[in-house]
């Protein structure tokens, strides 16, 4: 493939990149104890892009290797044929030779869809037998094996193969009026064996969305509040991450206004980071990106202080500041967008149990249902949580939102846990269309006058 795409840029004009993806993926889908989807599928296609001089971004898609020459000539005269704004520069890079193979320990291409229709079966019985008030439950499995090659008119040359498993629970219980959800996830990027023997996880997500009924509704007010590590990070991610995007950045006067590097963001023992590289590979991990970028630790925040953000290799020229490889396509079909890898609250120093030990009254929450962002305006909702009374851990409540203003609510951290993890799970996160495969960490974090909604 190496020789293949070295030829067809030979007597390519300007900046031209070739990036082919052969992928085949498997998924299985349980309703109740029903199934609802079983698919097995295989695709290869790729996309030319090309930036002439003057111009701008000439694309050209296909599904057949052959003609490649061609392609790049259609890219090319499109990329002619574009007056842009303004011009279309990109941040020099060093050019990449790399050959990034999956390291798999249990690979599920060797085992039949029958074997994992069987084990996805199980677990929907499981979950649906877990409780006895469920209205409505859902297992979902799938794995792929993606194989991506690029190769550039600067001499960049990459294969990266990545494997994915991932296992989701959902389950719905009722009671007259009163609805109840619990979800939960589990992934991993070299094993097959990482989704098997999940049967009493799987029962505690039917378990916790019964119990869930019988909690007392949360009351409404201003609370100090402890984060778990799985709500730390979907925080950080969906309420700091995106405004961390160049590219959003660039097109928001009101987010460039509010994202001046230098900031005081939180306190001094504050760290945010993006990483790319983490080992062994997240959900998120892609080593280099799609552009020939390699990821390295990017720090968002350090000390406290706002002292980077992400980049494609346009937005960095455009604002000056250097790459960080967050270019990202989700397909052969899409152009890189700027995008999160695996983000993260550093580590901090204090334990859980001091952590809870000071609070009169509080809120213990638990991983993430879901919630919106509005610029720096954030509501959140906790998959549930228990009350913190006289330093201790007390009764499970629901319905729990959090609501807030970002910068005000970093600034609000006033302890950071010793217990760094990265999610176990991990999902897709949308921008644009686009669909990218994402993970978070955080340790514990503690932060002051939360405010709840609730009753």
């Amino acid at each position: 493939m190496r020789e293949r795409l070295k030829r067809a840029l030979q007597k390519a004009e300007g900046y031209v990149e070739i990036r082919i993806q052969d992928s085949i993926s498997s998924s299985i889908s349980f309703r109740n104890t029903e199934v609802d989807k079983i698919s097995a599928s295989s695709d290869i296609g790729g996309c030319v892009r090309a930036l002439v001089k003057g111009g701008g971004w000439g694309v050209v898609n296909f599904n057949s290797l052959e003609g490649l020459e061609k392609r790049v000539e259609e890219a090319v005269i499109s990329s002619r044929a574009i007056v842009p704004e303004e011009p279309i520069e990109l941040a020099e890079i060093p050019p990449v030779d790399l050959e990034l193979p999956a390291q798999i320990d249990d690979d599920p291409r060797v085992h039949s869809l029958e074997e994992k229709h069987n084990l996805v079966k199980e677990y929907a019985e499981i979950l649906r037998g877990s409780a006895g008030r469920l209205i409505d439950t859902n297992i979902a499995y799938g794995d792929g094996l993606n194989k991506v090659w690029f190769a550039s008119t600067e001499g960049s040359y990459f294969m990266r193969e990545r494997l994915d498993v991932m296992l989701m629970a959902r389950a719905m219980s009722r009671e007259g009026d009163n609805v109840q959800s619990r979800h939960d996830s589990w992934s991993s990027r070299e094993s097959f064996a990482e989704i098997v023997g999940r049967q009493a996880d799987i029962e505690s997500v039917g378990k916790t969305a019964e119990a869930l009924l019988d909690a007392e509704e949360v009351k409404a007010g201003k609370y100090t509040v402890v984060l778990n590590p799985q709500l730390a990070g979907v925080f950080i991610h969906e309420a700091f991450g995106h405004l961390s995007e160049s590219d959003f950045i660039m097109d928001n006067p009101q987010a460039r206004e509010m994202m001046t590097l230098g900031r005081r963001f939180g306190p001094p023992e504050l760290n945010v980071f993006e990483d790319g590289s983490v080992m062994p590979p997240l959900r998120g991990t892609i080593i280099v990106d799609d552009e020939g970028v390699m990821c390295k630790k990017n720090y968002l925040i350090k000390d406290g202080i706002l002292v980077g953000r992400l980049h494609s290799r346009e937005t960095a020229a455009k604002m000056g500041e250097p790459v960080t490889g967050n270019a990202r396509a989700d397909g052969y079909s899409s152009s890189p967008i700027v995008r999160m890898t695996n983000t993260a609250i550093g580590n901090g120093t204090v334990p859980f149990e001091k952590m809870i030990a000071d609070i009169d009254l509080g809120l213990y929450c638990i991983d993430a249902y879901g919630g919106q962002t509005m610029m720096e305006n954030f509501s959140f909702s906790a998959g549930w949580a228990f009350m913190i009374r006289g330093g201790k851990i007390a009764e499970m409540v629901r319905n729990v939102v959090l609501q807030g203003n970002l910068f005000k609510t970093l600034m609000d951290i006033d302890a950071i846990g010793n217990d760094f993890v990265w999610a176990k799970g991990g999902g897709n996160c949308g921008k644009g269309g686009q669909a990218a495969k994402v993970s978070f960490g955080a340790p514990h974090i503690r932060i002051k006058d939360v405010i709840i909604g609730g009753k």
